[in-house]
């Protein structure tokens, strides 16, 4: 999904900013890292409420599934796909941003979502998506390198 097709998001106030970020904290501490020990909660605000997750380690690294892969994996099985924020907390000093990964993950439902970094439950400071990622891939992307020949003849005229 690209921004194009997404409205404008209404502002976040301060007051949610800070119920996401106590709600990020919460989750954080129900992280399972026992090898890195770095501790990740993310709460997903949706219109319906918020819906949180945290990271899970394991042994073979490349299993461990990151809090904002968690939380958007949680609310999508909630049949939320539409966001207002997210707010990722971590234990700091320095907030810590989302991985490569979770930055693709969460460009796949709109590029404009804000994301809020947290430390001490505190936001430090709120980025979008298309910030951390500027080059996503997307859909539109996709879909313009799979049409058939002819269709992409004509979408380079139309440029």
């Amino acid at each position: 999904m690209t921004t194009a097709r997404r409205s404008a998001r209404p502002a976040i106030t301060d007051a949610t900013w800070r119920d996401l970020a106590r709600a990020a904290e919460r989750v954080r501490k129900h992280a399972h890292a026992p090898y890195s020990k770095y501790r990740v909660g993310a709460a997903l605000l949706t219109s319906r409420g918020v819906v949180s997750g945290c990271n899970v380690e394991n042994a073979a690294y490349p299993l461990c599934i990151c809090a904002e892969a968690s939380a958007v994996a949680s609310a999508v099985s909630q049949g939320y796909t539409r966001w207002k924020a997210i707010a990722v907390a971590t234990e700091g000093p320095e907030a810590g941003a989302p991985c490569g990964a979770c930055r693709q993950i969460l460009a796949e439902f709109g590029t404009d979502l804000p994301v809020g970094l947290v430390v001490a439950g505190k936001v430090l400071r709120v980025v979008t998506v298309a910030e951390l990622l500027p080059f996503a891939f997307d859909g539109k992307i996709l879909a313009e390198s799979t049409a058939p020949k002819a269709a992409r003849a004509v979408t380079k005229k139309a440029r």
